[in-house]
């Protein structure tokens, strides 16, 4: 590696590939830049201690044309963060510093299940991200899917996360889109399949994400965005492309502090007879008397029993 100088620079992680970074510095200059020192992320081993979205400082390199070291990394304002699917014990960070999380959703081809929306919003609240939903391909769904999505609708919406509906072959609902992510950095994220890089690219011109067919078989999508990407589409919006997820394991939730991530509990912890209530069988339990009273949903309750029971939802 050539000799470094005294020459520093703020610059921001737009792309990451495991070994290489593509970093934007404050001179608006693209750099390639690769990780000087061990970095760790609150104790947790981490696949990926650098991530899309981290404001770093870069130390240029002498004789080498646009390539740096990264030799520190600014505090984290939050992050998204998942089990990685590839090392066990292991975490892995998705984005960092966002100012929302969408996740992509579709009822068919390939369907999301709500257990999935709803450790997507679980894993939002834990780490400080503001999330909303986005329900794609509507052109495809049945008269009863349709009734179904505004129930989601309206069942989101009264917790506070704004839901989207989208077409992205009929390019309906871009436009509500385009002012949901307008001024902000926005995590993107989904099965593969459900759309993603086709709503992206229309969002854009900057953005030319490949796209796939979802696979007759298993209904499945195939995977065509490899690595994290931030893409700016004007000075103050940034778009976040992730790979698809199949599955999005909670990373170090201890069981008892679960319900504090679903607003529709936190409101009634307090009441709850006992500090210490599960929610799951105490008498004078507060989330228990509003799920008899049809004040919580069934399928978020179900959802928030397959988080403690350690299982993974496919309603």
């Amino acid at each position: 590696m050539a000799k470094a100088t005294a020459n520093t620079l703020r610059g921001r992680i737009f792309k990451s590939t495991g070994s290489w970074y593509e970093v934007v510095g404050e001179d608006g200059v693209a750099y390639q830049a690769r990780i000087r020192g061990k970095f760790r992320l609150d104790g947790r081993k981490v696949t990926n201690p650098v991530a899309v979205g981290d404001w770093v400082t870069l130390e240029l390199l002498e004789n080498e044309d646009s390539q740096a070291v990264i030799t520190a990394i600014e505090d984290r304002t939050n992050y998204i963060i998942r089990q990685s699917p590839k090392k066990t014990a292991h975490a892995h960070i998705l984005a960092t510093n966002l100012d929302q999380a969408l996740l992509i959703a579709t009822l068919t081809f390939p369907r999301t299940s709500l257990g999935f929306i709803d450790r997507f919003l679980v894993t939002a609240e834990a780490f400080g991200v503001p999330a909303a939903i986005v329900f794609n391909k509507t052109d495809l769904y049945e008269e009863e899917q349709l009734e179904d999505i505004q129930i989601y609708r309206w069942m989101y919406e009264e917790l506070g996360y704004p839901v989207l509906f989208t077409s992205a072959l009929a390019e309906e609902g871009i436009g509500a889109l385009r002012l949901q992510i307008e001024g902000k950095t926005t995590l993107v994220t989904g099965h593969s399949g459900v759309g993603k890089s086709t709503l992206l690219n229309l969002l854009s011109p900057e953005i030319s994400q490949k796209t796939g067919e979802v696979s007759t078989f298993a209904n499945k999508g195939t995977h065509t965005t490899t690595f994290a990407e931030m893409f700016a589409i004007s000075d103050t919006t940034n778009i976040i492309d992730t790979p698809g997820i199949k599955e999005l394991g909670l990373v170090d939730f201890e069981k008892a502090e679960i319900g504090r991530y679903f607003p529709e509990f936190k409101s009634r912890l307090d009441d709850c007879k006992f500090y210490n209530c599960t929610h799951i069988h105490e008498p004078g339990c507060a989330v228990l008397e509003a799920l008899e009273a049809n004040e919580i949903s069934v399928t978020r309750y179900h959802s928030y029993l397959s988080m403690v029971q350690g299982e993974e939802s496919h309603r």
